[in-house]
């Protein structure tokens, strides 16, 4: 055997030992596509390892309600006067509801899905519609800000605004970048809120090469599994790579509605080979004794 053909397999043996991992943290921010119907029933096949998932909304998605692997955790999006009743009537109903979400990015725009709503406002919203579900039991998450500065002027003028009335257990994180920034960001967090847990609620390094993209899931999957403090995480591309907002390349489905390599990962299996759209291919010959050796690799994780 050429010491040439070890050296260009040997980094996809690497890849695939060190990517297959299960997580109890993981989970889905997804919203059921209408048009691509299919794309629901991958989140919930025997092989996925997700625990928990959120829609944005306060009431959960129908395709799951077969579900028995995803817990729902309601989320209240931005200002509202229902959020309330419509979880506490879930609660009533029998719903696990062990946990609820709030105010996603509150200090950004529109245009990028934030839900632009002064931190004074928020506060009273919150006491009136989140406060209340703490005495059910419900472990009530802070505002998932923005991962810029202003995410942490922002939840400094919410609980500012609070005044002591805002029972807040966890802290979501919300970061688009390098892994460097991602942990320098988490560091910043954790040192601003040192009593509460994290929920790192979407996160990718977006609009950056193939390898980029593998390598910054990688670094961040089992950085987050290492940290005690982080609890639970939840990686934005939940989507196919040619709708995505965050380039082809952080999408966990192809074009074509089959998982990607982060994908696959992400739900504990191992790589598919599934290159998304837009993506520059592989240098990886996958051929003759070369697919052996990634068959091996496989199979010895099964």
């Amino acid at each position: 055997m050429h010491w040439s053909f070890l050296l260009q397999t040997l980094p996809l043996f690497l890849s695939c030992v060190r990517s297959q991992t299960s997580s109890s943290k993981r989970g889905l921010v997804y919203v059921p596509n209408a048009k691509h119907p299919h794309d629901d029933s991958i989140w919930v096949s025997d092989s996925s390892d997700l625990t928990w998932y959120y829609n944005y909304g306060s009431t959960p998605s129908p395709v799951f309600d077969n579900s028995t692997k995803l817990q729902f955790v309601p989320m209240l999006w931005g200002s509202s006067t229902t959020f309330l009743d419509d979880v506490t009537s879930q609660i009533k109903k029998g719903a696990n509801i062990t946990y609820v979400l709030t105010f996603n990015e509150p200090d950004g725009g529109g245009s990028t899905g934030g839900s632009a709503i002064p931190a004074d406002t928020a506060a009273e919203t919150w006491q009136r519609e989140v406060e209340p579900l703490k005495k059910l039991g419900v472990k009530l998450g802070a505002p998932a800000v923005t991962g810029a500065p202003s995410g942490f002027t922002w939840l400094e003028s919410f609980f500012t605004a609070c005044n002591g009335n805002c029972s807040v257990d966890f802290i979501p994180v919300h970061w688009y970048g390098n892994f460097e920034g991602l942990a320098s960001h988490i560091g910043q967090v954790r040192g601003t809120y040192k009593n509460k847990t994290i929920w790192v609620t979407e996160y990718a390094d977006n609009h950056v090469s193939l390898k980029e993209s593998q390598s910054f899931y990688n670094s961040s999957s089992q950085y987050f599994d290492r940290l005690d403090y982080v609890t639970h995480y939840s990686y934005f591309g939940s989507f196919r790579s040619s709708v995505s907002n965050v380039g082809p390349n952080a999408a966990m489905l192809t074009e074509k509605g089959d998982l990607t390599d982060i994908g696959s990962w992400y739900l504990g299996g191992t790589a598919t080979g599934k290159t998304p759209h837009g993506a520059a291919g592989r240098s990886v010959v996958f051929a003759g004794s070369a697919m052996m050796v990634l068959f091996t690799c496989i199979s010895s994780l099964l």
